[in-house]
C-alpha cells in the first residue's frame, strides 16, 4: 500500500492506494501552525476509521504547493510511517518534458495532473483545468511536453473579495440559478459569480486551443478537476470530462517511476 498526499494552500487531499486502486481518500485543512503530531493523530484516527493499519503503508509520496508546512508534514510520515516520502520536485521522473521558461517554477500539482492525464489519455494533446485555492489551465500536448499554462484566482477567493468590498453584498452559496436575469440580490449574486466564472474558463479554453494549434496541436481533450469542477463543468462549452482525483492518480502513477528511492 501507498500513501499519497497532495498539499495545497486550502486543503491537503490524501489517498491510499492497493496497487492501482484507491482505496481510500480524505481531506484535512491545510494549516502550518498544526505539528507533525497533530497532524499524525489525525491521520491515525482516519486510518483507524477505514481499519487500516499505518504499518501496511509501504512508501509515501508528496506533492505541495506549500512550502512553509513541508517540513511537518514529512516530518509526521517520518514519525508515524517511518518512511521517508519521495516529495515531487526536482530530480524525480515524471516522464513529463517541461517547457516553462524556469520549470522549478511550475507548480508540482500542476506536473502530477498532467503525468496523470497524459498516461490516462496517451498520444492526445490536452488542456487540464484545476479548480483549486487558484484556477490553473495547463497545455499538454500528444508527445507529453508540458507547454505553459494559466493562472486565476480561484472561484472562492473572487467570490471572497466581492462579499468583503461590497458592504451591502452578503456571503452567498455557490450554487447555479436557473437563469441570468435574476430577481434578487443573492440570486443575482450567484449567477454572476458561476456563470461570469465559467465565460472565463470557455474564454481561456478558447484561445488556449488556438495557441496550441501553432505547435501542431489539434483537438485538444479538455478534462477539469478540483472541488467545484462539476458545478462549472455543467454549463461549459468545452470541459469534457471531470476526473477528481487526478492529482492522486498522478502521484501514484509517479511514485512507481521512482520506487528505488524509497526508504
Amino acid at each position: 500500500m501507498i500513501l499519497v498526499l497532495d498539499v495545497g494552500n486550502t486543503n491537503i487531499v490524501l489517498g491510499a492506494y492497493e496497487g492501482k486502486e484507491l482505496i481510500a481518500d480524505w481531506r484535512l485543512a491545510t494549516d502550518h501552525k498544526r505539528t507533525a503530531d497533530e497532524y499524525g493523530i489525525q491521520v491515525t484516527q482516519l486510518f483507524m476509521q477505514k481499519n487500516i493499519s499505518l504499518s501496511k503503508v509501504e512508501g509515501v509520496i508528496i506533492s505541495s504547493v506549500v512550502p512553509n508546512i513541508m517540513y511537518t508534514i514529512e516530518h509526521m510520515v517520518r514519525k508515524y510511517f517511518n518512511k521517508t516520502a519521495i516529495v515531487v520536485g526536482p530530480g524525480i521522473k515524471t516522464g513529463i518534458n517541461v517547457k516553462y521558461d524556469n520549470p522549478k517554477e511550475v507548480g508540482a500539482d500542476r506536473i502530477v495532473n498532467a503525468v496523470a492525464a497524459h498516461e490516462m489519455y496517451p498520444n492526445r494533446p490536452l488542456i487540464l483545468i484545476d479548480f483549486g485555492t487558484a484556477t490553473t489551465f495547463c497545455a499538454i500536448t500528444r508527445n507529453g511536453d508540458y507547454l505553459g499554462g494559466t493562472i486565476c484566482p480561484g472561484i472562492k477567493i473572487s467570490a471572497e473579495a466581492l462579499f468583503e468590498k461590497a458592504a451591502k453584498l452578503p456571503r452567498v452559496e455557490l450554487v447555479k440559478t436557473p437563469g441570468v436575469i435574476c430577481k434578487n440580490t443573492v440570486n443575482s449574486m450567484q449567477a454572476g459569480i458561476i456563470y461570469g466564472y465559467t465565460g472565463s474558463v470557455d474564454f481561456i479554453v478558447e484561445k488556449m486551443k488556438k495557441e496550441m494549434e501553432a505547435y501542431g496541436e489539434v483537438s485538444p481533450m479538455v478534462i477539469a478537476t478540483g472541488g467545484l469542477a462539476t458545478l462549472i463543468s455543467k454549463d461549459s462549452k468545452h470541459i469534457e470530462k471531470v476526473i477528481h482525483y487526478l492529482t492522486l492518480e498522478g502521484l501514484r502513477i509517479i511514485y512507481d517511476k521512482n520506487r528505488e528511492q524509497v526508504v
